[in-house]
């Protein structure tokens, strides 16, 4: 449910952060992690030297067939023996770290297309290759250099925004965008199979199967166990699978707001949407209104605190809601924005239908030991727009950047401290933009005065600069403290005429 929401209290952003807790215990590494892989090896170089010496004496073989109490001892061959790599302690020659990235959405194959780039042994297990979730498909611009991706895989350039009021006033909005700005709609089973593909390419294997659940390390530096069942080429929803397990160092949870490697490492539970959306066909004169279009609309009967939209695709446009506070009544709002948007979408005919759970906010913890949560299982997708396409492959990248440096390109075991770097870092980068757009919501989404605000706020230039700067490239635009000053006032200005409005404004017909 990725999309663009005007932010017209600009003056927040700068609002100070206090980052979530992201993991059981200490977040800081012991003072002694940085040595323990050169004392770890000479100990085993020592270890080797002695217990050479012994064999060639002789005592060695007593010693084995002797236990402490005078027991025998089943004797193990070589091949039988398990390699324990602590963290800290450089792999056997040959050996690399091993990932498993379970699920292929943007997180998961933004991560898996990292490692192996850097030469890390990784493993991309999605359930069906040709899945994808609900979702607006809105990308920000500066995904698409970012992350390399091809210019036709963007359906439409989306130059036109429209803001549409529970009063169904329209406000225009991007008047602010320069001729080669825009905002990218793409279709997710297009997107996602481009960067499975490309993980792929360069040196992912990729898994087609379902994830069942995985045994965690009962001793520091052992393997996680993945079991999953193996779909290999069967097609359809009747696939029954083979059953098979998976050994590796680190797992990255990217499997979406239902995880089931959060469940596994007991990440907690959070706040959920539903969000719901059909596509339809309309006919060409309407398909060509929306060619560079979106619509935003706003009410109680399209959705108590949220919104719902209108995007264009390729051939076609998805008309979508979603809501938090009453996830059974989402298909009464589904009606309403049907209703709403009729004039528009008049004659449409649905082709598909698709539901999901959309994340609230981050979960309580997101990394334990070895394993972490990034992606909407981490809880990464944003309140008042419901962005979460870019931060979803942004975190799978930055883990995958953070778990490819400290271990060195694959041939150095890491642990929790590592992992908790890239939590910082990404608590410190993003944390700022979250926090304002849950407040956003919080003052805007509330009642059908307060969207009547918003909207007319939507009008302002500055508005319309600083959200179109902010979300085409990620980065705090604008930073002007008169016009923050003044917009502040017009917001309390707005909410104040709207909520003490004795007779509503009448309902507008759309064109």
């Amino acid at each position: 449910m990725s999309g663009v929401m005007a932010m017209p209290v600009a003056a927040v952003r700068a609002a100070p952060v206090q980052a979530a807790p992201v993991a059981r215990g200490s977040a800081a590494p012991a003072p002694t992690l940085k040595t323990s892989s050169s004392v770890a090896v000479m100990g085993l170089a020592a270890t080797a030297v002695t217990a050479a010496a012994a064999r060639r004496s002789g005592r060695a073989r007593n010693g084995l067939a002797q236990g402490l109490h005078g027991k025998q001892q089943v004797k193990r061959s070589l091949s039988s023996a398990k390699v324990v790599v602590c963290a800290g302690v450089n792999f056997p020659e040959g050996r690399k770290l091993r990932v498993a990235v379970v699920g292929g959405g943007p997180a998961g194959a933004s991560a898996a297309d990292q490692l192996a780039k850097d030469g890390v042994e990784t493993f991309l297990i999605e359930r069906k290759m040709d899945n994808c979730k609900p979702c607006g498909g809105a990308i920000p611009l500066c995904m698409i250099d970012e992350f390399d991706l091809p210019k036709d895989i963007v359906d439409r350039q989306v130059r036109k925004m429209t803001m549409i009021s529970p009063t169904n006033k329209e406000v225009q909005i991007g008047q602010t965008l320069k001729d080669d700005e825009f905002i990218g709609m793409v279709r997710r089973e297009v997107l996602d199979d481009f960067l499975r593909q490309r993980a792929k390419t360069n040196g992912a294997t990729l898994i087609n199967g379902l994830f069942l659940g995985m045994t965690l390390p009962e001793k520091k530096g052992d393997s996680y166990v993945l079991t999953y069942n193996d779909y290999a080429g069967e097609e359809g929803n009747a696939r029954k699978g083979e059953k098979k397990t998976l050994e590796v160092d680190v797992v990255i949870g990217a499997d979406g707001a239902n995880s089931r490697v959060a469940k596994d490492i007991e990440a907690g539970d959070y706040e959920y949407a539903i969000a719901f959306q059909e596509r339809m066909t309309i006919p060409d004169n309407k398909m060509e209104y929306y060619k560079d279009r979106a619509e935003m609309y706003v009410g109680e009967d399209v959705s108590p605190d949220f919104y719902a939209w209108v995007f264009p695709k390729c051939d076609h446009v998805a008309v979508g809601t979603g809501t938090v506070v009453d996830k059974k009544g989402i298909q009464r709002y589904q009606q309403g924005i049907r209703d709403r948007a009729a004039p528009r979408i008049e004659g449409g005919k649905i082709i598909r239908v698709e539901a999901h759970p959309i994340p609230e906010h981050p979960r309580p913890w997101r990394v334990k030991d070895r394993a972490i949560l990034v992606g909407d299982a981490a809880g990464y997708v944003t309140k008042c727009s419901g962005e979460g396409i870019y931060f979803a492959a942004k975190s799978g990248r930055m883990c995958a950047e953070t778990i490819v440096k400290n271990s060195m390109q694959g041939v150095r075991m890491i642990d929790e401290a590592d992992l908790m770097e890239h939590l910082r870092e990404w608590d410190s980068r993003y944390g700022p933009t979250y926090l304002v757009l849950d407040l956003l919501q919080k003052v805007f989404y509330t009642s059908d005065a307060a969207r009547e605000s918003f909207v007319e706020l939507c009008e302002e230039e500055y508005v319309q600069k600083v959200t179109f700067d902010s979300y085409l490239y990620k980065t705090v635009q604008g930073n002007d403290p008169v016009g923050d000053l003044k917009l502040g006032w017009k917001t309390l200005s707005s909410l104040y005429k709207y909520n003490n409005q004795k007779t509503p404004d009448p309902m507008r017909t759309l064109a």
